[in-house]
């Protein structure tokens, strides 16, 4: 009905309608239906007596139920005639209450509008308010946040806590009386008065109880918590119990936390005036002091563990007694309790497990850790993967908190560690004298700190005497963690022990560790007069008594070749100080790798970028030439060419170091390159005497290659760590990269080659004999011996260079193989120089050639000669016909296109005529064509 509309005042029909009761909630008449009422003809009077005869109830403030109201008016016996005409009435009365209201609101229509329209003005007005209240509050709320909040909101919060604490501890109290009280009356009903008693008792003490209950949360004892739990059970609240033990857990976590790093930051503040003890956890975190992180970081796993490790006991304890009472009879309640307390634990393993992870997460967070040193990262690195490890093995997580986490904090920490080391080694690189590093003869990776975690995937064969007690430790690896420390005991104690017992014995007391070997030199192996008595037996070390299993004897050197240089020194490794700074950083982002698998991808690529920059290195300072393309000799193979290539656009900043650019900020892309290193002015290459610094190329292109060799032998256990979808970059950068350490050797020793004997000189002397004579000479030109006495000469460098480095025997043979080659390709080069030669001519060629190779074969061991067949080959060629030469041009493409137009001139310039010569040096115009 409409009629409480009229009574309450002007409102829309929405308002009304949710001012009505659900009975009252009749329907609205539509626009259409309002229209049709003000059409109907009525007499005004005659509607307003109808109006006038509505009951007064319906005009009331108050409002009713009109259903109940017109159901309790009928009579008890009803009859229908006079339902519908009161019916009819009542329709009436509805219908002229509706033209009523219609005829009001088309009157009161234009005011409507009127106000509606200072309405939405008062709205306009209202919004700017309340903007201006919003920065009003904004800037209260900053100073109530600088103020009040920080201090009185504190100590509101406190006391506040402090009354919640007491009202939880109350209505514990009162609905265990409550439970109680149920239960006493069931025990009187059958008639057990000793254990009403009992109840009683218990009742009075159910506050010390829970707090009994409460020390098994950090110290598990059986015999505490077997009289607890049953003392819980007498008074029938297993459950109850259960709930309480993991409130007790929970609070046992945050309490745990909180004081042990409390402890460290007050330790630390000293006398600061700073309520620490007010602060929230996370906030308390971030005063914790680099010094004192890790400290507090262990003792806060190992406080967390003695937690975890009570619920792990109390499982293993409620598992121990439901096999007992599986075994008797129970009845249908305890059932329901054991089956309530199972489930109950199994659930809170991942939420104890949850909230030990938000608790070492946000004291993870709460350091910056990028200015750490490494040793201590890896300490935390370490520590957390051990709580991880106990977090797999408590409740099967994968500890994604943790990981992610220390994972943020690895990310940042490894970008900035890799550049600095990356500086730290251009620093090293460009102070470094490439002199040797004394290191034992049996020095191995494996016996460096950085590389001690690969032993227990690589552990030697133990002897029959240690392999009881390897067996013992194999076993106790192969426990679980809470099997190990069941009873004593902490995972996390064994970190600062470990430390403290790594020993490291690599380096030789001096160069060398058999010194008396320097004695022997290398010049007549058949005499024994330069051999020092003690080398005729074997070598006993002084110091041991031991016999080396490779001592140096008198018949050893006799069986020696000439081209190894290494007679007066054992066979230690080739490096330098800088080798060894890098494979001990390659050790140490081998144990991050270790320690956190989802950053090994990006830590292996910048171990890639060690090795590539120290290549690079090596080939900027000795390797780099201008006439490796005009030697002919193919020195860079197309591999290395590509590799150097791409570590030169990857990794080196070729704009630094000029004034220009370094005036402006370096852009994205140059911040992850390193500028090219400098050689250091110390070491000097252009002086003969040294061989053009041999000792230098030896020491850091042998260093290379020792550290290539180091890489090879980890390629396994790093492709172990490589994720699948990344195991092509690993595969190539050992394909391409590692494996073409050796190749620099031809480059870097073809220089001393090149420089070491005066091929010039040669060809001069060369010039001046006469070839075409006319008879056969018996004596070899003076040239052959000139140059048979440079390789002496060369020969006796090497010796002196020995004596200081050790000479491996592939560089002896690679620089025995370029210093040979160059010659005859300089012996052919003054034979397409003669003008004139004769058949003669042609025999005493071949006599001086055999005579230098004769003497070379007492000189060196390098079989087959280089380039024999070269020299041989070219000779032979001057007593060719015509066609065999038309042949043997396009066969023979080695040659250039000087020596072969030679061929054409002197050996057959008197045999053919003009227009065959022209042929022929026409063919060998053709062959020349496509290099130009």
């Amino acid at each position: 009905m409409y009629f409480v509309y009229f009574s309450q005042g002007l409102k829309s029909p929405q308002e009304s309608m949710t001012d009505l009761s659900p009975t009252e909630n009749l329907r609205i008449p539509s626009k259409e239906e309002l229209r049709e009422l003000r059409e109907q003809p009525i007499d005004p009077q005659a509607e307003q007596e109808i109006i006038d005869g509505i009951e007064e109830i319906y005009f009331s403030n108050d409002s009713f139920d009109m259903v109940q109201h017109e159901l309790q008016k009928l009579p008890t016996e009803l009859n229908l005639q006079d339902l519908e005409e009161y019916r009819d009435r009542l329709k009436r009365q509805q219908a002229a209450v509706s033209k009523k209201v219609a005829d009001l609101i088309l009157e009161k229509q234009p005011a409507y509008v009127k106000e509606l329209e200072r309405v939405t003005a008062l709205q306009t007005n209202l919004q700017l308010a309340a903007v201006i209240c919003t920065n009003a509050r904004r800037q209260l709320s900053v100073s109530k946040e600088g103020f009040t909040e920080a201090s009185l909101g504190l100590l509101a919060n406190q006391r506040r806590r402090q009354l919640l604490t007491g009202l939880l501890k109350s209505l514990r109290t009162i609905k265990t009386l409550q439970r109680t009280d149920v239960r006493l009356s069931e025990m009187l009903e059958e008639e057990d008065y000793p254990g009403a008693i009992q109840l009683c008792l218990e009742c009075q003490k159910a506050e010390q109880l829970d707090v009994a209950l409460s020390k098994t949360c950090k110290h598990f004892d059986v015999s505490h918590y077997t009289k607890v739990h049953l003392a819980y059970t007498l008074l029938g609240k297993t459950q109850t119990a259960m709930d309480q033990l993991h409130m007790h857990f929970t609070q046992a976590i945050h309490n745990t936390v909180f004081q042990v790093v409390l402890g460290y930051v007050e330790l630390c503040a000293g006398n600061a005036d700073t309520k620490f003890q007010k602060m929230q956890y996370k906030d308390l975190c971030t005063h914790i002091t680099l010094d004192s992180y890790i400290p507090c970081l262990t003792d806060l796993c190992k406080a967390l563990w003695e937690v975890m490790l009570s619920y792990h006991r109390t499982m293993q304890w409620h598992e121990a007694h439901d096999k007992q009472d599986a075994a008797s009879t129970e009845s249908d309640e305890l059932a329901i309790d054991r089956s309530y307390v199972k489930k109950k634990l199994e659930h809170g393993l991942t939420r104890i497990w949850q909230d030990v992870q938000l608790k070492v997460k946000a004291y993870i967070l709460g350091t910056d850790m990028s200015n750490f040193k490494y040793d201590d990262f890896i300490v935390v690195l370490d520590v957390i993967s051990r709580l991880m490890q106990v977090g797999e093995e408590f409740c099967s997580s994968k500890s994604e908190v943790l990981q992610e986490s220390i994972k943020r904090q690895s990310v940042n920490y490894f970008k900035n560690y890799h550049r600095a080391r990356l500086e730290e080694l251009r620093m090293f690189l460009e102070n470094e004298t490439w002199e040797l590093c004394p290191v034992k003869s049996n020095f191995n990776i494996s016996q460096l700190h950085e590389f001690k975690f690969m032993d227990q995937c690589r552990s030697p064969p133990l002897s029959p005497s240690r392999q009881g007690a390897s067996s013992a430790i194999q076993i106790q690896e192969q426990l679980c963690l809470f099997q190990q420390y069941l009873q004593d005991g902490n995972p996390f104690e064994m970190h600062i022990e470990q430390k403290e017992e790594e020993t490291e014995d690599v380096l030789a007391s001096n160069g060398y560790e058999s010194d008396e070997l320097e004695k022997s030199t290398y010049h007549d192996y058949d005499s024994d007069s330069d051999v020092p008595e003690e080398l005729k037996q074997d070598y006993v070390d002084e110091q041991t008594g031991d016999v080396p299993l490779k001592s140096v004897s008198r018949e050893t050197i006799r069986s020696k070749k000439r081209s190894d240089y290494n007679l007066n020194k054992t066979n230690a490794p080739i490096l330098t100080n800088t080798t060894l700074n890098v494979i001990r950083l390659v050790g140490k982002y081998m144990q991050m790798m270790n320690i956190l698998k989802p950053i090994a991808f990006d830590v292996i690529h910048c171990v890639s970028q060690l090795f590539d920059y120290y290549l690079y290195a090596v080939y900027a300072f000795f390797g780099r030439n201008d006439m490796y393309e005009s030697s002919g000799l193919g020195l860079i193979s197309s591999r290395l060419r590509t590799t150097l290539n791409r570590i030169q656009e990857s990794l080196i900043d070729m704009e630094a170091g000029g004034e220009a650019t370094s005036m402006h900020a370096p852009s994205e892309d140059r911040k992850e390159k390193v500028p090219s290193p400098h050689l250091s002015q110390m070491v000097v290459l252009t002086n003969s005497g040294t061989l053009y610094g041999l000792a230098q190329r030896v020491v850091a292109t042998e260093s290379l290659v020792f550290l290539a060799e180091q890489f090879e032998s980890l390629q396994s256990h790093l492709d172990t760590m490589m994720p699948a979808a990344k195991k092509p970059f690993l595969q190539q950068f050992y394909s391409q990269t590692v494996s073409t350490a050796s190749e620099l050797r031809k480059p870097i020793y073809w220089i001393v080659a090149a420089k070491a004997i005066d091929y010039e000189q040669m060809l001069l002397l060369m010039s001046g004999v006469k070839w075409d004579i006319k008879e056969i000479m018996s004596q070899h030109n003076i040239y052959v011996d000139v140059l048979l006495k440079e390789f002496e000469m060369f020969n006796q460098r090497l010796g002196d260079v020995s004596r200081h480095v050790r000479i491996p025997l592939p560089v002896s043979n690679v620089l025995w193989e370029h210093c040979i080659r160059l010659a005859n390709r300089t012996l052919v080069e003054g034979y397409a120089n003669v003008k004139k030669c004769s058949n003669e001519g042609r025999a005493l060629m071949q006599l001086d050639f055999q005579q230098f190779l004769m003497k070379l074969e007492k000189l060196t061991d390098l079989r087959p000669i280089p380039d024999k067949e070269f020299v041989e080959t070219y000779i032979k060629a001057y007593y060719m016909t015509e066609n065999d030469m038309e042949q043997f041009i396009k066969n023979h493409r080695e040659y250039s296109m000087k020596q072969l137009a030679n061929l054409v001139n002197v050996c057959l310039g008197s045999h053919i005529n003009k227009k065959a010569r022209q042929k022929l040096l026409a063919a060998i115009d053709d062959i020349d064509r496509p290099k130009r």
